[in-house]
């Protein structure tokens, strides 16, 4: 399974996600999209949206912090 999280430091969302996949011993990559402007363009391409955080669970696109969303994208 690939997780990618894009975020930022001063993301509130961003932490909830990032604790919520640590809680649960689920690996992801995290890209601080603030400081690495080719993994911000990626996240544009991939969600069309500027905000953060962006989730792609084995290329499913989630934005925000949404933690049923998530449990359905791991589990499908």
């Amino acid at each position: 399974m690939a997780i990618t999280v894009y975020s930022t430091p001063s993301c509130s969302y961003c932490r909830l996600a990032k604790d919520y996949l640590r809680k649960h011993n689920i690996h992801f990559t995290d890209y601080n999209v603030a400081s690495d402007k080719a993994k911000a363009d990626e996240m544009v391409r991939k969600s069309g949206q500027m905000g953060v955080p962006v989730l792609d669970i084995n290329g499913r696109v989630l934005i925000g912090f949404n933690p049923a969303e998530i449990e359905k994208a791991i589990h499908r």
